[in-house]
């Protein structure tokens, strides 16, 4: 069925959220574009900072946004930068 006039598709939206579980009893929050990094001592918290900040730059680098790049794409870039993914056992 096509949209009715006047409604808008919105395009689909992508965030990288950052959650430190270890703690010195600081709150950090930290955003930025297409990031959210929550928690974690001082140096975990770089730590994320510096990892988002990289993935962003490699994206630019590339001219695509977070929300173009499929789950593949991601774990290159992630995997670039020094993350790995957590595979279950």
């Amino acid at each position: 069925m096509p949209e009715s006039t006047g409604q808008k598709r919105s395009r689909p939206k992508a965030i990288l959220l950052g959650l430190g579980l270890d703690s010195d009893g600081h709150k950090r929050i930290t955003t930025g574009h297409n990031f959210a990094l929550v928690g974690g001592t001082q140096e975990t918290h770089e730590v994320m900072v510096e990892k988002a900040v990289k993935i962003n730059e490699k994206l630019v680098a590339q001219g695509k946004r977070l929300e173009e790049i499929n789950a593949t794409e991601f774990d290159d870039i992630a995997q670039s930068v020094g993350l790995e993914r957590c595979r279950p056992n």
